[in-house]
């Protein structure tokens, strides 16, 4: 099996935090959801948990947040040098006319600029789009990213568990989501079969939305380049790869009426002119592009080297590793106590671990993991 594919035999528990509605059996297997008409929206619920929530740690476990070792994210930790910012960026409105969105076509391969609209961050768009798709039933993974089936729900469409090893979705499905590769087992499905789900899905007047924020890493898997297709939609995010979180931007590629409506639902100014200027930059710099790509494929293989060094089965990313391994939750705890922050997904009792930034994190992660699993192992 390649790395970062699943095995379809084995599934995945759902997590309750990352699947809200979704109901699965202790062993995996999917209860399915309700036929009918679908529901008004709902009330909004309790904040999605991510990674990344370092002040929560320090304070659970009475650790200093400075002495803190953060794995929980999986972004790059080898952060783009962003160039100094100019002047004007920060004086003048962010102007929607400028190059910013035909920039983002090029470096991801879509159509033109027309079909690229910059947001401020994917998730502004993932909590957008559901209310502009008829309400219907909509198929999503049971352990993926957290914020999308809270997100249809509250736009009153019936979120059902969807098996992502099927060759043909069941026909009680409108739309569908893919996180690909998914976040955070580290699954990939190919191009190919994502455009079959999207023709049978068409084919019911139906919208598949594939979320590729780990795709830079595998940019020949994308589906950008097809995004002239009506009810195909992708979404971007330079916060990954390029290590740019923090600038906020996304990008949702689709057709342009579909645009033309998020854009009004989102308003003017989305993503800053500072922001802007960041990721510009990033995405013309083809040599460090290059250059990361390599580089985190070395220490993608190192970090899963470690892991299975303490026999840790894991399926990995570029960005991070994951595993299911039943010393999990365990883990994610005498981790912790060492003041190393991982993601613990309760649940589906997995954990993810993304990548130290440098040779000191690594050797503390290293000796960190090796005393938590001795620690495990000996209880």
């Amino acid at each position: 099996m390649r790395k970062g594919e699943i095995d379809p035999v084995k599934g995945h528990a759902a997590d309750a935090e990352d699947s809200a509605g979704m109901q699965m059996t202790s062993g995996g297997k999917r209860i399915p959801g309700a036929a009918g008409n679908a529901p008004t929206p709902t009330a909004p619920t309790a904040p999605a948990v991510h990674g990344g929530n370092l002040h929560e740690a320090a304070a659970r476990y009475g650790l200093p947040y400075a002495q803190w070792l953060d794995l929980s994210t999986g972004i790059n930790p080898h952060g783009y040098p962003v160039p100094p910012v100019p002047a004007e960026a920060w004086r003048r409105l962010p102007d929607d006319g400028d190059d910013f969105a035909a920039c983002a076509a090029r470096y991801y391969g879509a159509p033109d600029a027309a079909h690229v609209l910059p947001v401020a961050g994917s998730q502004a768009a993932i909590r957008a789009l559901p209310a502009l798709l008829p309400r219907a039933q909509v198929g999503i993974a049971p352990l993926t990213y957290s914020e999308y089936a809270p997100a249809f729900e509250r736009a009153g469409h019936d979120v059902v568990p969807l098996d992502v090893s099927c060759e043909t979705l069941p026909d009680r499905l409108t739309h569908a989501v893919i996180v690909n590769p998914n976040n955070p087992t580290a699954q990939h499905l190919s191009a190919a079969r994502l455009l079959q789900w999207h023709a049978q899905l068409r084919a019911r007047g139906g919208t598949l939305l594939v979320d590729e924020a780990f795709a830079d890493t595998m940019p020949s898997a994308s589906l950008a380049a097809d995004t002239s297709r009506d009810g195909l939609i992708v979404l971007r995010s330079p916060g990954k790869f390029f290590g740019l979180a923090g600038v906020r931007a996304g990008f949702v590629l689709g057709s342009p009426t579909l645009l033309d409506a998020l854009r009004q639902t989102l308003g003017a100014w989305t993503v800053s002119g500072p922001a802007r200027h960041a990721v510009k930059a990033a995405f013309a710099d083809e040599a460090w592009q290059r250059h990361m790509r390599a580089r985190l494929d070395g220490e993608s293989e190192r970090l899963t080297h470690l892991m299975h060094a303490q026999r840790l089965a894991t399926r990995s990313t570029p960005l991070f590793a994951w595993t299911d391994d039943t010393r999990a939750p365990a883990l994610h705890e005498a981790l912790a106590r060492r003041g190393v922050w991982t993601r613990l997904f309760t649940s589906s009792r997995s954990v993810r671990v993304g990548l130290p930034g440098s040779e000191a994190e690594w050797v503390r992660f290293e000796q960190s993991l090796g005393e938590a699993i001795r620690e495990i192992d000996a209880a």
